[in-house]
């Protein structure tokens, strides 16, 4: 048995413009009183008059108070048409050829960073060299930056856009410096490269956010920008290092830190 309202209607809207009216007596309720293009069904108590009345209408008026979602006819739109042409991508959702162009720029860079990282791997790696702990660091970073680049490849497909490899750079051979040394000139070129990396990505941040491309910008925040002046912040303490050791005993001392203790030099 359902108590006597003493107060006004309380009403529920679904996404659907379904009302449920709570309180009302059937004989006042205005579905119940006189028909109309809604459907009405009541259940409770109608002895005493009162019960649930639900009505499913299609009332403009309802519409303006809530959202209505009709997915069969939203799908219709041109946005969501399934392309057919096997050279479209099924996948591609409001992401822009700016945007696409931009991935593949980074990719570039990326892959760039690594091949002189790569150089400089071989230069210490040499038997008249032989600083095997700037061998393994610059090895290391190399590898980390092309990771970067298959990443951005990865988000490229993930995304619907096409891979497009630009050429890379022909880079240094020789990082002998008369004044500074091999070891503090190649860690302050390195250094130098981080923080280009980094402009690059934050360029890149703003290509997506000037394109209204929040996954995008999400997934450079995430995977990128951290780790990225962290790794500024990493050598810029080696280059430190190496000015207050100097050459000669003191950069062979840095490299067999840097060979048996990793990030952590002095």
């Amino acid at each position: 048995m359902f108590p006597q309202a003493t107060g006004p209607a309380v009403s529920l809207s679904s996404m659907h413009g379904v009302s449920l009216r709570l309180g009302l007596p059937l004989s006042s309720h205005p579905s119940f009183s006189s028909p109309s293009s809604s459907s009405v069904t009541s259940f409770g108590d109608k002895k005493r008059g009162y019960g649930f009345v639900v009505s499913a209408s299609t009332e403009t008026s309802l519409a303006q108070t809530g959202v209505i979602f009709k997915p069969f006819e939203e799908v219709k739109k041109e946005d969501f048409m399934i392309p057919i042409s096997r050279q479209i991508s099924l996948a591609r959702q409001r992401y822009q050829d700016e945007c696409e162009a931009a991935i593949n720029e980074q990719i570039n860079v990326e892959y760039n960073v690594s091949y002189v990282y790569h150089a400089m791997y071989a230069y210490f790696d040499r038997d008249n060299v032989a600083l095997k702990g700037l061998a393994k660091f610059f090895k290391e970073s190399s590898d980390e930056e092309r990771e970067h680049a298959e990443k951005f490849m990865k988000y490229q497909n993930i995304r619907g856009g096409r891979v497009k490899l630009h050429s890379i750079l022909a880079t240094l051979s020789e990082f002998e410096h008369a004044e500074k040394g091999d070891a503090l000139y190649a860690m302050e070129l390195a250094l130098s490269l981080e923080k280009l990396t980094n402009e690059k990505l934050l360029s890149l941040h703003g290509v997506a956010a000037q394109n209204n491309d929040p996954q995008m910008t999400e997934f450079i925040e995430r995977e990128f920008l951290a780790e990225q002046v962290e790794a500024i912040k990493k050598i810029a303490d080696f280059v430190t290092q190496l000015r207050l050791v100097g050459k000669g005993h003191g950069v062979w001392h840095f490299d067999q830190k840097l060979l048996h203790e990793g990030d952590g030099v002095f």
